[in-house]
């Protein structure tokens, strides 16, 4: 029955919708922006969009498999089913009212002090590559670990469902499916590397972020809403 429950194509709507997201895209721009000008060149700059991108994949699935063990391994899967669920629609009602009222009162955004901590990270980059190309590259990859442990409170509860909605009853396929997830979740960050690299500035692409950031909350959070209420239905009806 679970695998009527979970399909293909809710991993992959999950993962595009939370791939799509301010806080993602914003980030990503300001640190190929800023490679663009330490390294002057479009090559280095695609080979460090391209090595930050690979460690968010890694990051990302790790986190996920190491949730999904605890989970499973303390017999706690119904109960974060049902938080996930929760969580879900709180999350998609508070990325509807950004659609609304863009950043006021509460709202979904990373870890507080975290957008000081990655700037300066990013500016370790320009000091690093005096030294060595392999250090700034290195501190890329550390970004891309960095960056999606405080961006959990923007990006995580369609996350968190998925991640809910497998430890519930497809466990023996997890690999596959979070290595799905996450390679549709990076693919947007892709090809915003390849829109730089073929001479897309950075201030026009965070301009359309800009303008798009509040229809990205919107839909989001509609998607969000219909998937915690599509996972309170399941698990009543059983």
């Amino acid at each position: 029955m679970f695998e009527d429950q979970l399909t293909i194509p809710i991993i992959v709507a999950a993962a595009a919708l939370d791939s799509i997201n301010p806080c993602v895209f914003g980030v990503l721009i300001f640190l190929l922006t800023f490679l663009m000008a330490v390294f002057k060149s479009p090559r280095r700059m695609l080979l460090g969009g391209l090595v930050y991108a690979s460690a968010v994949y890694i990051t990302y699935f790790l986190l996920g498999l190491g949730i999904l063990y605890l989970t499973v391994g303390v017999g706690l899967a119904r109960f974060v089913y049902w938080t996930a669920a929760i969580i879900a629609i709180l999350a998609g009602l508070l990325e509807i009212k950004d659609y609304f009222w863009y950043g006021r009162w509460f709202t979904l955004e990373m870890i507080p002090g975290a957008s000081v901590r990655i700037k300066r990270y990013t500016e370790m980059i320009r000091s690093l590559d005096r030294r060595s190309p392999w250090l700034s590259y290195a501190m890329a990859a550390f970004l891309g670990f960095f960056v999606p442990m405080v961006e959990l409170p923007c990006t995580g509860a369609p996350y968190f469902a998925i991640l809910a909605l497998i430890a519930r009853g497809a466990y023996d396929k997890a690999v596959p499916y979070l290595l799905l997830y996450n390679f549709v979740f990076v693919v947007p960050l892709f090809f915003i590397i390849g829109l730089v690299y073929v001479g897309k500035s950075g201030e026009s692409l965070e301009a359309w972020r800009k303008d798009h950031r509040r229809l990205m909350r919107l839909l989001t959070g509609i998607f969000l809403i219909v998937l915690g209420g599509y996972m309170i239905s399941v698990i009543s009806a059983v």
